[in-house]
């Protein structure tokens, strides 16, 4: 496997490609304007307790209140681990309305919900994330050998030793931990601990709702959180860019610091990469599969559909052999695109029908193989026998296309706007109400183009034996910036 991260850096806008093989596998973008907001650290004040949702709102100083649960206040360690007493918490208990919070985001706002948070926080570096009010020492689960894990958890602790530390603290060591010594955990807990203290003190003084502790831009974020064993190279094409990742990567992350390359090529980056026709294709319903099937992604605001069709795929010796290629075909696919289009929450997946158990069986594994490269928590049922797969799929931010996107002002977001004869017909209706409610002589009908030239031609009879039923003079005029939905009824 060889991996590409590639940084497009612009003052207005951060773009990061996570690239395997040539096939782009994950996209990130930020905004200045609109930066995400997961890991900053707020002192926010408790705006409303809501006990029937045993949930309550949080002024944390942006635009709109943050959603704070019951599950995500810290409690004591024994009911912290405790899953019967978590469970039975109640929020009353714990917070009050005008209740000073410090809180961490988990959650950036999306759509028209603000952001989640938590009371138990934390902050990160290369190797490891300090939980500043837990005991718990933990190793990330994708560290699997168990005598590595023992040894990292011994030499953390040598290090803390070592350094005369706060030993209430708890961490945990990220799988970039794998194989590091002594040393670099000194370093990074180093760092920890005079970050807390900044942080601690700014806590400790606020008397509003305010900033504490702003995560890293994303460009330092990727190689802190992306840059793995597997990653061959990270590409910059900002000079500005590049320097101050190469200055974060020699004080924080040394070995990271050789795989950094400045690209000044004339060629955008994104464009010799196939970048751009990623992003492009991912915003679009249609995905086509190598063997002639394709798939339609339709995402809503309840769940993400997915639906498979065989299109112009003929292949296999049979009927069942066709649908199971193009199925496990469409499984590859699927895992990539919802990484790709970041898409999140509950997920359905309308497989072509099998009638075979242990087709269902080999789609359902391929499915689950792909989305394990996936760094986004999921969970998938099996597939059933009319082919739907339930699964759900961690969502921390927005999909590409809310992100990039705006619903379309003709249609609303529907997808679908009413034809001409129908329009038409409404008008005709409305000229009615009009007629019985006002006295003018004449009524004039402003509409775009296609409508009036219905009105003038098919619908010509109609207009006239309306008229006539009024008793009222009726006028045409085409509106060139009117939508194909939009008219007016003037009284003259």
């Amino acid at each position: 496997m060889s991996e590409e991260i590639l940084i497009n850096f612009t003052p207005m806008e951060t773009r990061v490609a996570l690239v395997d093989n040539g096939a782009t596998q994950d996209i990130h973008i930020e905004r200045s304007a609109k930066r995400g907001i997961v890991g900053n650290i707020y002192a926010g004040k408790v705006v409303r307790v809501l006990p029937g949702m045993q949930a309550a709102f949080v002024d944390i100083g942006v635009e709109r209140t943050a959603f704070i649960h019951v599950s995500d206040i810290l409690m004591s360690d024994s009911q912290q681990h405790d899953d019967k007493s978590r469970a039975a918490a109640n929020i009353v208990d714990h917070v009050r309305e005008g209740q000073q919070l410090i809180v961490q985001v988990i959650k950036d706002p999306l759509g028209s919900k603000g952001a989640r948070v938590t009371t138990e926080l934390s902050v990160s570096t290369r190797y490891l994330v300090m939980l500043p009010q837990t005991r718990h020492v933990g190793v990330s689960q994708q560290i699997e050998n168990p005598q590595e894990r023992a040894r990292l958890q011994q030499v953390l602790a040598q290090a803390v030793a070592a350094q005369k530390l706060d030993e209430s603290r708890g961490y945990i060591l990220r799988t970039a931990a794998e194989g590091v010594g002594q040393e670099e955990l000194a370093a990074d807990l180093r760092f920890l601990h005079r970050l807390w203290a900044v942080v601690s003190r700014r806590a400790a003084a606020a008397t509003k709702a305010q900033l504490l502790y702003e995560e890293l831009p994303l460009f330092l974020r990727i190689v802190r959180d992306m840059v793995r064993p597997s990653v061959a190279r990270v590409l910059i094409d900002s000079r500005e860019c590049f320097t101050a990742m190469q200055a974060f990567c020699n004080d924080y992350m040394p070995e990271v610091a050789g795989l950094l390359e400045h690209y000044s090529g004339e060629r955008p980056l994104f464009e010799l990469h196939a970048v751009e026709d990623e992003i492009q294709r991912a915003l679009e319903a249609r995905v086509e599969l190598k063997s002639g099937g394709y798939l339609i992604i339709d995402q809503t605001e309840a769940m993400t559909t997915i639906d498979v069709n065989t299109g112009s795929f003929v292949g296999g010796r049979n009927q069942a052999e066709t649908i199971l290629k193009t199925n496990l075909e469409a499984a590859t696919a699927l895992a990539r695109q919802l990484r790709l289009r970041n898409l999140g929450g509950i997920i359905i997946v309308d497989f072509i029908d099998m009638d075979d158990a242990e087709h269902r069986r080999q789609v359902h594994r391929t499915l689950e193989k792909q989305m394990q490269r996936d760094p986004a928590r999921n969970q998938i049922t099996g597939v059933s026998e009319l082919g739907l797969v339930e699964m759900t799929r961690k969502r921390t931010r927005e999909s590409l296309a809310r992100m990039l996107c705006e619903g379309c002002p003709v249609c609303h977001g529907r997808g679908i706007v009413k034809t001409a004869e129908t329009v038409c017909y409404e008008i005709f209706r409305e000229i009615m109400r009009d007629a019985r409610a006002y006295d003018n002589a004449t009524l004039r009908v402003l509409a775009s183009q296609a409508v009036v030239d219905r009105l003038l031609d098919e619908e010509s009879a109609h207009l006239a034996d309306l008229q006539e039923f009024v008793g009222k003079s009726i006028s045409l005029r085409a509106e060139p910036g009117y939508s194909q939905e939009q008219f007016d009824i003037i009284l003259l």
